[in-house]
């Protein structure tokens, strides 16, 4: 049966200027005892360097809250959290991740929580149930190292995926969002459950190597001309590299696939109010704006992206939308399909 997600991604749910309500500031009591509190645990798979430090720099001068972070990929996030609430001993206030959220909220890891700044957001990056918030959301996209391959020779729809030439030529990341179960997830949402059965089982045939790394470091060994095709990369990556004289191009191919990444908070968490005032953070204009100038796709209804082309609403072309609960419903089949079809 075919996957539907939430249609065709719309323009005003992500960055339409509107007279919506607008986020207010937290309350001098939740400042008061997350000041008490001194500190802050976060876990993410944000790039540290891009966007996590100068979060943490902004959050701590602002309110003289520390802030320790760690980062890794999703999937790591998860099992490292759900051990830690296995043995009740929580070290993570906040988590940020892309992925695994529904395992956590089914276990009672994570805790609902309300956030004012939350008020400044569309409706699909926030929970109607209040476990999570969205501070940024990501394109997905193929992209080629444009030295090795030519601008005719690049391929422009996901059936050029399977011409003879890309046979031992593509490589992605096997597991997570931004790997093959989300490349998987996206063809069977585009095509339907028969004809993009029909497709993966042809794509198998060519090859596509597996690079156990992460969605950026992968994009990077394509610049460095190790390989030609990359499959579900962030498209901003690309972008930046390209901006910067690398040869590499993201290819606008439809639909693209949206995720996001989703801010939680821990059961247990050892700093509850300072948890809360991060999240309020992340999504006020303050913090939404560090997440625009890193180039970072913001959420907030009343803030654009600074590269307006690479955001489907405003870049002119189509995307799915991959929210948590779809990825929850979902993503353990792609995982699978993609050990049957493709190792």
């Amino acid at each position: 049966m075919r996957h539907r997600l939430a249609g065709l991604f719309a323009a005003a749910s992500i960055v339409a200027i509107s007279g919506a309500a607008l986020a207010q500031e937290p309350s001098t009591d939740l400042v008061a005892r997350a000041k008490a509190e001194g500190k802050v645990v976060y876990y993410t798979d944000l790039i540290v360097d891009q966007i996590v430090r100068p979060l943490v720099a902004a959050f701590e001068a602002k309110y003289g809250v520390k802030v320790e972070y760690s980062r890794a990929d999703s999937q790591d996030t998860i099992l490292k959290v759900m051990s830690e609430h296995k043995a009740s001993r929580a070290q993570a206030d906040v988590l940020g991740v892309t992925s695994g959220l529904r395992a956590l909220i089914d276990s009672g890891a994570v805790r609902k929580f309300e956030v004012a700044s939350a008020a400044a957001l569309p409706a699909s990056f926030k929970d109607a149930d209040h476990y999570w918030v969205s501070s940024n959301y990501y394109v997905m996209t193929p992209a080629v190292n444009t030295d090795l391959v030519a601008e005719k020779d690049r391929p422009k729809t996901y059936e050029d995926l399977l011409e003879p030439k890309w046979k031992d030529k593509i490589v992605w990341k096997p597991n997570d969002m931004s790997g093959a179960p989300g490349f998987i997830g996206n063809i069977l949402a585009t095509m339907g459950e028969d004809k993009g059965m029909n497709y993966l089982r042809k794509l198998s045939g060519q090859r596509i190597k597996a690079i156990n790394a992460s969605a950026r470091a992968i994009l990077d060994q394509v610049i460095s001309g190790e390989h030609p095709l990359v499959l579900q990369i962030f498209n901003h990556h690309a972008a930046l590299s390209a901006k910067k004289g690398a040869p590499v191009q993201w290819l606008k191919m439809e639909p693209a696939m949206v995720s996001m990444t989703v801010e939680t908070l821990t059961a247990g968490a050892p700093h509850p109010a300072a948890a809360e005032l991060f999240v309020e953070f992340l999504l006020s204009r303050e913090g939404q704006t560090l997440f625009q100038k890193a180039d970072y796709f913001p959420t907030r209804s009343d803030m654009a992206p600074a590269m307006p082309d690479l955001a489907p609403s405003t870049g002119g072309f189509k995307a799915n939308f991959m929210g948590p609960d779809a990825v929850a419903k979902d993503y353990e089949r792609w995982a699978r399909l993609y050990i049957d079809l493709f190792r």
